[in-house]
């Protein structure tokens, strides 16, 4: 039997500040919106106050806490989600004030990680990061929580269940970061290996939704889920990539990186991006049919400063030239491409770009291979670029010409061979 999905009534609210552009702050109440939707709400009203700045009680001023009570009381809404991270007392204030859940965008953006999480490794992240926002806003529940009785072992002051839930909920934190470290060991010791055999990485950065995981089914031929919709994958994913020399290459997909990104999920978050800073190439994609593309651009490069990424290489894909948005520039200062991910020519094109990167980061090789190493042959076609093979019947050599990683153990394997 089919469950049919009842969409929650939501009113969002935002609050534009002295120091928030217009086009800016417009950009991130639609992203709000996408972001509710994502979450299965349906936006009713959009409710903006301009101000010098936030109220420090009420996010927005007293009128407008009024003024948003009576929307929530005639329109019906079970949610009014705002667009910032809101304090605790700022949380608390509001809730008394209106009739109906009251949640921020990282509350939010961590529910749908949570609807998102498919691996062990997600899953925990994601319970971690709710965890650590809610401890300091558990504070305030009303006196409810209070375990006082009467009777034997109730007298006294006995212990509220304020802080049974605190002791409880920082014991589960540890808990989760005990389990997060050992998945890390683990992902540690697989990436040492892949190291020592040094398979060359790529990995596919971008904002949410530029188009990550479609380019990276298409390129790799895998099951990714990808989805219109934001913060479609959550957990890295590793395939096989070949290049059109037959090279063979590790292709990562990441998380979507976002705007104002909630801090405890910056911090829960890292491990999954750690596959990033391993890469020996990153291609960035950027949505260029998003008006907002250049902010998203900036967002990205910021977040991978941040990850202390700057000495890998970059190739700057820009996705979706068959939507392009009318003002488009590219203004990217690494190398470009610009493609459609469902254009097969336009990938094509891409992997040769990407192959012409991976043959700067190697050094040349032209050797004489006896027929008789078939293993080391079709090694070379694919753990190096073999651009030339040729089969001489008297001496029954192959003269292979062509490039390897520099610190690969098949290089060392050439230097028997070299002429």
């Amino acid at each position: 039997m089919e469950q049919k999905e009842t969409k929650e009534k939501v009113i969002l609210v935002g609050c534009q500040t002295n120091k928030d552009e217009d086009s800016r702050f417009q950009y991130s109440m639609e992203e709000l919106a996408a972001l509710t939707e994502t979450a299965q709400g349906e936006v009713l009203v959009s409710v903006v106050q301009k101000r010098d700045r936030v109220h420090s009680a009420t996010y927005i001023g007293k009128g407008k806490v009024e003024e948003l009570n009576a929307l929530v009381e005639e329109l019906e809404a079970d949610v009014v989600i705002f667009n910032d991270e809101l304090s605790p007392s700022q949380k608390r204030n509001l809730g008394a004030e209106i009739e109906a859940r009251i949640i921020d965008r990282a509350q939010l953006i961590l529910d749908i990680f949570a609807q998102r999480a498919r691996s062990k490794e997600g899953k925990l992240q994601v319970e971690l990061a709710q965890l650590q926002y809610l401890l300091p806003r558990l504070a305030g529940q009303g006196t409810a929580l209070s375990r006082l009785g009467a009777g034997i072992g109730t007298r006294g002051p006995g212990e509220t269940k304020l802080e049974s839930d605190r002791r409880h909920i920082r014991r589960r934190i540890d808990d989760i970061k005990g389990q997060l470290s050992v998945i890390v060991q683990h992902r540690d010791r697989y990436r040492e290996r892949r190291k020592k055999n040094k398979t060359f990485q790529v990995a596919i950065v971008g904002y949410t939704n530029a188009g990550k995981s479609t380019l990276f089914n298409r390129l790799s031929e895998a099951e990714s889920y990808e989805e219109n919709q934001l913060f479609a994958t959550l957990d890295p994913m590793t395939r096989k990539l070949i290049l059109p020399s037959g090279f063979l290459a590790l292709i990562t997909d990441t998380v979507g990186f976002i705007q104002d990104l909630p801090t405890t999920l910056i911090a829960a978050f890292r491990s999954t991006l750690e596959e990033v800073k391993e890469a020996d190439l990153l291609l960035h994609v950027v949505d260029m049919s998003n008006p907002d593309y250049f902010q998203h651009e900036k967002t990205v490069k910021k977040l991978l400063d941040d990850l202390d990424i700057k000495d890998i290489p970059q190739l700057t894909v820009y996705n979706k030239k068959d939507i392009q948005h009318p003002d488009f520039v590219p203004t990217a200062n690494t190398p470009t491409a610009f493609i459609s991910a469902f254009n097969q020519e336009d990938r094509q094109h891409l992997k040769e770009r990407m192959e012409k990167m991976v043959v700067e980061r190697m050094e040349p090789y032209e050797v004489e291979v006896p027929s008789t190493e078939g293993k080391l042959l079709s090694q070379l076609k694919n753990e190096t670029i073999l651009r030339e093979l040729t089969f001489n019947e008297e001496n029954q050599l192959y003269r292979c010409k062509g490039y390897s990683l520099q610190d690969h153990q098949i290089t060392g394997q050439l230097q028997k061979f070299q002429q």
